[in-house]
């Protein structure tokens, strides 16, 4: 076996997982078990969560949608993006997301390539045994502080409203 040779990757619902700005994070495939060719994770969307307006200037994203719906701002326009459906971001577009409904919403996201997991471990509390299952909690303003200061560092840019 050569060293740029994978193996496959078996994500499960077990993976790291990370409290987001109302998000629950789940990875599945991580940089370092793809040859840093994707980052793969499960998405919890809480009623109102989702991040700000942003912008990824090295990796592209894929968002697929299997329960809920979740507004998108991509490029300026406005996307309702709902179960079985799903929007690709490619890098350099400003976009945000935001569940408006009233229950969560659940997706999976790809970044290509990885990378941008040393973000949410840097950013995002480590979700605990036993705190799975309840709900995400909202944004606060030490993690907004956090994901202002480290996005320059996963070349981030984050875009005022």
């Amino acid at each position: 076996m050569t060293a740029n040779a994978r193996s496959p990757v078996h994500g499960t619902t077990s993976g790291e997982a990370y409290w987001g700005p109302g998000d629950r994070y789940v990875f599945h495939v991580t940089g370092a078990e793809s040859g840093d060719s994707m980052f793969a994770f499960d998405c919890l969307v809480g009623s109102g969560g989702g991040p700000p307006p942003h912008r990824h200037l090295a990796e592209d994203e894929l968002f697929f949608l299997y329960e809920g719906s979740i507004e998108f701002n991509a490029d300026e326009k406005a996307y309702v993006v709902s179960a079985g459906e799903a929007i690709f971001v490619p890098k350099g577009t400003t976009h945000s997301y935001r569940n408006v409904g009233e229950g969560n919403a659940l997706m999976y996201t790809i970044y290509t390539p990885a990378g941008m997991e040393g973000w949410f471990r840097e950013v995002f509390e480590r979700i605990r045994p036993g705190e799975f299952d309840i709900a995400p909690p909202p944004a606060d303003e030490a993690m907004i502080a956090r994901m202002l200061d480290a996005g320059p560092r996963y070349n981030v840019e984050w875009v005022a409203e």
